[in-house]
């Protein structure tokens, strides 16, 4: 017998988000390299699987990510992930409610 299901919804904020306001949440993911797009090897780390990802600094942001400027030092060469998330969309608003004010420019 088929039972209902029921799938929890959340009202995401209203935001726009530009180049200007962006703060880089989402350079604290997690980013496996899936395809090549000649992201540099120093930025690659071997995780304990054997994938390949986008290296970290010890406090959990992305080694490619210029900390002044909050914009990726690699961008043309970023990796696919990196260019389907898509500022603004609804992944990049989740990120930017867990992580506003919590940016770093040390």
């Amino acid at each position: 017998m088929n039972r209902p299901i029921t799938i929890e919804a959340s009202v995401l904020p209203e935001t726009s988000v530009t180049c200007e306001d962006c703060e880089a949440c989402c350079c604290r993911l997690e980013v496996m390299l899936v395809t090549d797009t000649g992201v540099p090897a120093h930025f690659i780390e071997t995780d304990a699987w054997g994938g390949s990802r986008m290296a970290r600094l010890d406090d959990g942001w992305c080694a490619a990510l210029h900390r002044h400027s909050l914009t990726c030092r690699i961008y043309t060469k970023r990796p696919l992930v990196c260019r389907e998330f898509e500022m603004g969309g609804n992944e990049c608003i989740v990120e930017r409610a867990a992580n506003m004010g919590t940016a770093s420019t040390e």
